[in-house]
Protein backbone atom coordinates (compact mmCIF):
# COMPACT_ATOMS: atom_id res chain seq x y z
CA UNK A 1 0.00 0.00 0.00
CA UNK A 2 0.93 3.62 -0.93
CA UNK A 3 2.11 5.98 1.85
CA UNK A 4 0.04 8.90 2.05
CA UNK A 5 3.24 11.15 0.99
CA UNK A 6 3.84 9.14 -2.09
CA UNK A 7 -0.06 8.90 -3.59
CA UNK A 8 -0.38 9.72 -6.07
CA UNK A 9 -3.97 11.71 -4.95
CA UNK A 10 -2.41 13.17 -1.64
CA UNK A 11 0.02 15.01 -5.06
CA UNK A 12 -3.24 16.20 -6.74
CA UNK A 13 -4.52 17.49 -3.34
CA UNK A 14 -1.75 19.27 -2.34
CA UNK A 15 -2.85 23.52 -1.86
CA UNK A 16 -0.36 26.30 -0.51
CA UNK A 17 -1.88 29.14 1.32
CA UNK A 18 -0.23 32.09 3.07
CA UNK A 19 -4.14 33.88 4.09
CA UNK A 20 -6.70 31.15 5.71
CA UNK A 21 -9.13 30.68 2.92
CA UNK A 22 -6.80 31.35 -0.04
CA UNK A 23 -5.26 28.75 -1.58
CA UNK A 24 -2.93 27.92 -4.72
CA UNK A 25 -2.98 24.85 -6.60
CA UNK A 26 -2.00 22.73 -9.80
CA UNK A 27 -4.19 20.34 -12.18
CA UNK A 28 -2.72 16.94 -12.23
CA UNK A 29 -1.79 14.43 -14.93
CA UNK A 30 -2.33 11.57 -13.29
CA UNK A 31 -5.98 12.27 -12.93
CA UNK A 32 -6.60 13.73 -16.39
CA UNK A 33 -9.72 13.27 -18.52
CA UNK A 34 -10.37 14.04 -21.88
CA UNK A 35 -11.15 17.65 -22.01
CA UNK A 36 -9.93 18.32 -18.50
CA UNK A 37 -9.28 17.03 -14.78
CA UNK A 38 -11.32 14.03 -13.52
CA UNK A 39 -14.72 15.36 -12.07
CA UNK A 40 -14.38 13.79 -8.63
CA UNK A 41 -10.37 14.88 -7.96
CA UNK A 42 -12.12 18.43 -8.69
CA UNK A 43 -14.48 17.70 -5.91
CA UNK A 44 -11.89 16.19 -3.64
CA UNK A 45 -9.59 19.50 -3.79
CA UNK A 46 -12.85 21.63 -3.49
CA UNK A 47 -13.10 19.70 -0.39
CA UNK A 48 -9.51 19.18 0.62
CA UNK A 49 -9.47 23.24 0.86
CA UNK A 50 -12.10 23.14 3.93
CA UNK A 51 -10.73 20.22 5.60
CA UNK A 52 -7.18 22.18 5.38
CA UNK A 53 -9.07 25.80 6.55
CA UNK A 54 -8.23 26.98 10.22
CA UNK A 55 -12.05 27.66 11.34
CA UNK A 56 -12.94 24.24 9.82
CA UNK A 57 -15.90 23.19 12.19
CA UNK A 58 -16.48 19.00 12.81
CA UNK A 59 -16.49 16.74 9.89
CA UNK A 60 -18.20 16.72 5.75
CA UNK A 61 -21.28 16.07 5.56
CA UNK A 62 -22.13 17.48 1.79
CA UNK A 63 -20.55 18.96 -0.93
CA UNK A 64 -22.28 20.68 -3.90
CA UNK A 65 -20.07 21.23 -6.72
CA UNK A 66 -20.74 22.98 -10.19
CA UNK A 67 -18.63 22.72 -13.09
CA UNK A 68 -18.97 26.00 -15.15
CA UNK A 69 -16.51 25.44 -17.63
CA UNK A 70 -13.83 22.91 -17.90
CA UNK A 71 -10.15 23.36 -15.79
CA UNK A 72 -6.91 24.24 -17.88
CA UNK A 73 -3.79 22.41 -17.54
CA UNK A 74 -1.90 24.64 -15.17
CA UNK A 75 -2.04 26.65 -11.84
CA UNK A 76 -5.78 27.48 -10.60
CA UNK A 77 -6.93 29.67 -7.44
CA UNK A 78 -9.38 28.37 -4.92
CA UNK A 79 -11.13 30.32 -2.45
CA UNK A 80 -12.84 28.68 0.26
CA UNK A 81 -15.24 31.16 3.04
CA UNK A 82 -17.07 30.08 5.89
CA UNK A 83 -20.37 31.72 5.73
CA UNK A 84 -22.08 31.12 8.61
CA UNK A 85 -21.20 28.97 11.87
CA UNK A 86 -23.80 27.57 14.00
CA UNK A 87 -23.84 25.29 16.88
CA UNK A 88 -23.59 22.55 15.12
CA UNK A 89 -23.23 23.16 11.34
CA UNK A 90 -20.37 25.07 9.81
CA UNK A 91 -21.71 26.53 5.73
CA UNK A 92 -19.27 27.51 3.01
CA UNK A 93 -18.65 28.74 -0.66
CA UNK A 94 -16.12 27.56 -2.93
CA UNK A 95 -14.53 28.70 -6.00
CA UNK A 96 -11.63 28.23 -8.74
CA UNK A 97 -10.77 30.41 -10.91
CA UNK A 98 -8.07 30.38 -13.72
CA UNK A 99 -6.51 33.34 -15.47
CA UNK A 100 -8.19 33.92 -19.24
CA UNK A 101 -7.08 34.85 -22.12
CA UNK A 102 -6.56 38.47 -21.07
CA UNK A 103 -4.82 37.54 -17.64
CA UNK A 104 -8.35 38.59 -15.48
CA UNK A 105 -9.39 35.25 -13.39
CA UNK A 106 -12.29 33.14 -15.11
CA UNK A 107 -14.68 31.20 -12.61
CA UNK A 108 -14.54 27.43 -13.47
CA UNK A 109 -15.74 26.08 -10.65
CA UNK A 110 -18.17 26.63 -8.17
CA UNK A 111 -18.93 24.96 -4.57
CA UNK A 112 -21.71 24.65 -1.41
CA UNK A 113 -20.13 22.88 1.42
CA UNK A 114 -21.94 22.00 4.66
CA UNK A 115 -19.62 20.37 8.04
CA UNK A 116 -21.20 19.40 11.24
CA UNK A 117 -20.42 17.94 14.97
CA UNK A 118 -21.88 14.74 14.54
CA UNK A 119 -23.21 12.99 17.43
CA UNK A 120 -24.21 9.54 18.75
CA UNK A 121 -28.03 9.21 17.66
CA UNK A 122 -30.31 6.58 16.77
CA UNK A 123 -29.57 5.00 13.43
CA UNK A 124 -30.85 2.99 10.60
CA UNK A 125 -30.12 2.53 7.23
CA UNK A 126 -32.85 1.88 4.54
CA UNK A 127 -30.31 1.11 1.99
CA UNK A 128 -28.72 -2.05 2.72
CA UNK A 129 -25.73 -3.45 0.86
CA UNK A 130 -26.77 -5.41 -2.25
CA UNK A 131 -26.39 -8.73 -2.12
CA UNK A 132 -23.34 -9.24 -4.43
CA UNK A 133 -20.29 -11.24 -4.95
CA UNK A 134 -16.83 -10.83 -2.87
CA UNK A 135 -14.05 -8.44 -4.94
CA UNK A 136 -12.01 -11.01 -5.43
CA UNK A 137 -14.72 -12.72 -7.74
CA UNK A 138 -15.06 -10.13 -9.67
CA UNK A 139 -12.99 -9.31 -12.93
CA UNK A 140 -10.87 -6.53 -13.02
CA UNK A 141 -11.72 -4.00 -15.31
CA UNK A 142 -9.76 -2.75 -18.19
CA UNK A 143 -9.40 0.93 -18.87
CA UNK A 144 -11.88 1.26 -21.46
CA UNK A 145 -9.90 4.02 -23.63
CA UNK A 146 -7.08 6.59 -22.81
CA UNK A 147 -8.11 8.79 -19.75
CA UNK A 148 -5.07 8.53 -17.16
CA UNK A 149 -7.62 9.04 -14.69
CA UNK A 150 -8.96 5.54 -14.98
CA UNK A 151 -5.32 3.99 -14.10
CA UNK A 152 -5.49 6.11 -10.76
CA UNK A 153 -8.68 3.42 -9.59
CA UNK A 154 -8.87 -0.74 -9.27
CA UNK A 155 -12.54 -1.29 -10.58
CA UNK A 156 -14.04 -4.87 -10.20
CA UNK A 157 -17.33 -4.99 -12.39
CA UNK A 158 -20.15 -6.86 -10.83
CA UNK A 159 -23.04 -5.78 -13.17
CA UNK A 160 -23.57 -3.14 -15.76
CA UNK A 161 -20.36 -2.89 -17.78
CA UNK A 162 -20.40 -0.68 -20.50
CA UNK A 163 -21.72 -2.00 -24.47
CA UNK A 164 -19.85 -4.17 -26.26
CA UNK A 165 -21.45 -3.17 -29.15
CA UNK A 166 -22.61 1.00 -29.51
CA UNK A 167 -26.06 -0.03 -31.04
CA UNK A 168 -28.64 1.76 -29.06
CA UNK A 169 -30.11 -1.38 -27.56
CA UNK A 170 -29.27 -0.69 -24.37
CA UNK A 171 -31.88 -1.47 -21.68
CA UNK A 172 -30.45 -0.56 -17.75
CA UNK A 173 -28.60 2.32 -16.55
CA UNK A 174 -27.23 0.46 -13.55
CA UNK A 175 -24.00 -0.42 -12.59
CA UNK A 176 -22.92 -2.26 -9.35
CA UNK A 177 -18.80 -2.20 -9.19
CA UNK A 178 -15.94 -2.78 -6.26
CA UNK A 179 -13.46 0.33 -6.50
CA UNK A 180 -10.45 1.25 -4.34
CA UNK A 181 -7.91 3.47 -4.90
CA UNK A 182 -4.84 1.81 -7.31
CA UNK A 183 -2.28 1.99 -5.37
CA UNK A 184 -4.49 1.05 -2.34
CA UNK A 185 -4.59 4.02 0.12
CA UNK A 186 -6.49 4.06 3.77
CA UNK A 187 -9.82 5.77 3.04
CA UNK A 188 -10.52 9.57 4.00
CA UNK A 189 -12.95 11.70 3.03
CA UNK A 190 -11.56 13.65 0.09
CA UNK A 191 -10.77 9.80 -1.12
CA UNK A 192 -14.68 8.90 -0.98
CA UNK A 193 -15.75 12.28 -2.24
CA UNK A 194 -13.25 11.44 -5.67
CA UNK A 195 -15.00 7.83 -5.86
CA UNK A 196 -18.43 9.12 -5.45
CA UNK A 197 -17.91 10.53 -9.05
CA UNK A 198 -16.32 7.49 -10.24
CA UNK A 199 -19.52 6.15 -12.63
CA UNK A 200 -19.34 6.54 -16.10
CA UNK A 201 -22.47 8.31 -17.79
CA UNK A 202 -25.42 6.50 -17.49
CA UNK A 203 -26.73 7.22 -20.83
CA UNK A 204 -23.94 5.19 -22.68
CA UNK A 205 -25.16 2.49 -21.01
CA UNK A 206 -29.09 2.83 -21.17
CA UNK A 207 -28.67 4.18 -24.65
CA UNK A 208 -25.59 2.09 -26.23
CA UNK A 209 -24.56 4.95 -27.93
CA UNK A 210 -21.14 7.12 -26.83
CA UNK A 211 -22.51 10.34 -27.13
CA UNK A 212 -20.78 13.36 -25.35
CA UNK A 213 -22.02 13.90 -21.73
CA UNK A 214 -20.20 15.78 -18.75
CA UNK A 215 -21.41 16.18 -15.20
CA UNK A 216 -22.92 20.08 -14.78
CA UNK A 217 -23.52 19.83 -10.97
CA UNK A 218 -22.80 16.94 -8.21
CA UNK A 219 -24.41 16.51 -4.79
CA UNK A 220 -22.45 14.54 -2.29
CA UNK A 221 -23.56 13.46 1.07
CA UNK A 222 -21.49 11.85 3.61
CA UNK A 223 -23.20 9.67 6.29
CA UNK A 224 -20.19 8.29 7.52
CA UNK A 225 -17.81 9.70 10.77
CA UNK A 226 -13.98 9.45 10.07
CA UNK A 227 -13.71 6.90 12.44
CA UNK A 228 -15.49 4.24 10.12
CA UNK A 229 -13.61 5.76 6.99
CA UNK A 230 -9.99 4.83 9.23
CA UNK A 231 -12.32 1.48 9.75
CA UNK A 232 -12.53 0.92 6.56
CA UNK A 233 -8.55 1.38 5.67
CA UNK A 234 -7.93 0.52 2.09
CA UNK A 235 -10.68 -1.90 1.44
CA UNK A 236 -13.20 -2.07 -1.29
CA UNK A 237 -16.10 0.28 -1.58
CA UNK A 238 -19.18 -1.29 -3.23
CA UNK A 239 -20.65 1.38 -5.83
CA UNK A 240 -23.72 1.32 -7.00
CA UNK A 241 -25.53 3.81 -10.12
CA UNK A 242 -28.71 3.92 -11.82
CA UNK A 243 -30.09 7.04 -13.82
CA UNK A 244 -33.94 8.14 -13.25
CA UNK A 245 -34.76 10.21 -16.15
CA UNK A 246 -33.22 11.37 -19.38
CA UNK A 247 -34.67 14.31 -20.95
CA UNK A 248 -34.32 17.60 -22.46
CA UNK A 249 -30.80 17.00 -23.21
CA UNK A 250 -29.86 15.86 -19.20
CA UNK A 251 -30.39 13.37 -16.94
CA UNK A 252 -29.64 12.31 -13.40
CA UNK A 253 -28.31 9.74 -11.48
CA UNK A 254 -28.31 8.32 -7.57
CA UNK A 255 -25.39 6.83 -5.93
CA UNK A 256 -24.25 5.00 -3.16
CA UNK A 257 -21.04 3.68 -1.49
CA UNK A 258 -20.65 1.05 1.01
CA UNK A 259 -17.21 -0.33 2.56
CA UNK A 260 -17.14 -4.38 2.29
CA UNK A 261 -18.44 -4.16 5.98
CA UNK A 262 -22.21 -2.89 5.07
CA UNK A 263 -21.51 0.12 6.14
CA UNK A 264 -23.14 2.90 3.55
CA UNK A 265 -20.62 5.76 4.12
CA UNK A 266 -21.94 8.36 1.29
CA UNK A 267 -24.71 8.67 -1.45
CA UNK A 268 -24.29 11.12 -4.22
CA UNK A 269 -26.56 12.63 -6.81
CA UNK A 270 -25.92 14.46 -10.14
CA UNK A 271 -27.15 16.22 -13.01
CA UNK A 272 -25.45 15.35 -16.21
CA UNK A 273 -25.67 16.87 -20.01
CA UNK A 274 -25.49 14.52 -22.98
CA UNK A 275 -26.19 15.34 -26.79
CA UNK A 276 -27.62 13.93 -29.77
Amino acid sequence: MSTSHSHPLDAALALASSVPGQYAGQTSPAYWNMVGPFGGITAATLLQAVLQHPDCLGEPLSLTVNYAGALEAGPFTLQAVPVRTNRSTQHWTLAISQAGADGQPVVTTTATAVTATRRDTWSASDQPLPPVPAPAQCPQAEAFFGSEWLRRYEMRLVEGSLPTQWDGSGDSSLTRLWMRDAPARTLDFCALAAMADIFFPRVWLRRAQMVPAGTVSITIYFHASRAQLAATGAGYLLGQARAQEFRHGFFDHSAQLWNEAGTLLATSHQIVYYKE
